[in-house]
C-alpha cells in the first residue's frame, strides 16, 4: 500500500549524522577549491595586479573601441609586484581581427592607469592569439596566422606555441615547433 501524501517516510526523514555528513563534505569541497589554483595562476602577494581594462594600448582601432579578449596575471619581472598580460584587438561584430599582446605594470602614481612595458605581438603581425598564460617568469600562448592573403581571415590554417621568457630586463622570444595546418 502507498503512503498518502504528506506522510513520512523512513527513508526521508533526516537525522543529526546526515547533516553532519554533507557540513563536512561542503567543508571540504570549499576548503579544496580555496587550495586549488588555475593553471598558470600566481600570488599576487599584497599588490594586486595592474587592470587590463584601464590600459591604454598603442592600437589603432579608427576611433573604435579596443576589447581585452584575454590576460593573465603573475610576478613576472620576479620583483613582488604582479604584472598583467593583456590581449587585446580591435572592436567587431563579426571577424577576427588581429591581436595584440601586452605586458602591463602598476602606473607610476597611486590611480594612474596602468602602463604598457612591453609589446610581445604586434596587431600589425595580423596574428590571432589563444591560451594566454603566465608561469613564473615566462608567458606563453598559441599564435594562430594565416599561409597567404587568400585564406578566410575566421579560419587561420597556421598554428604555433610561442613564449617569452624575462630575463636581464627584458623579454626572449621562445618559439616552439612550427606545427602543421589547424
Amino acid at each position: 500500500m502507498q503512503p498518502s501524501a504528506g506522510q513520512d517516510l523512513p527513508h526521508t526523514r533526516t537525522h543529526p549524522a546526515h547533516w553532519l555528513a554533507t557540513g563536512v563534505a561542503i567543508a571540504a569541497v570549499v576548503g579544496l577549491a580555496a587550495l586549488v589554483r588555475p593553471a598558470g595562476a600566481a600570488a599576487t602577494g599584497a599588490r594586486s595586479a595592474p587592470d587590463a581594462a584601464a590600459a591604454h594600448y598603442p592600437v589603432n582601432c579608427g576611433g573604435g573601441p579596443v576589447d581585452v579578449v584575454a590576460r593573465a596575471s603573475g610576478d613576472i619581472e620576479g620583483d613582488g609586484r604582479a604584472d598583467t598580460v593583456a590581449v587585446v584587438r580591435c572592436h567587431t561584430d563579426f571577424g577576427t581581427p588581429p591581436s595584440g599582446v601586452y605586458v602591463l605594470s602598476a602606473g607610476t602614481s597611486p590611480g594612474a592607469p596602468p602602463k604598457v612595458v612591453a609589446t610581445l605581438v604586434d596587431p600589425a603581425r595580423k596574428l590571432s592569439v589563444r591560451d594566454l598564460y603566465v608561469t613564473g617568469r615566462t608567458v606563453s600562448a598559441t599564435l594562430l596566422g594565416y599561409s597567404s592573403d587568400t585564406v578566410p581571415r575566421c579560419c587561420p590554417d597556421l598554428r604555433r606555441e610561442f613564449g617569452w621568457h624575462w630575463h636581464d630586463g627584458r623579454f626572449t622570444a621562445v618559439p616552439g615547433p612550427h606545427a602543421g595546418s589547424v
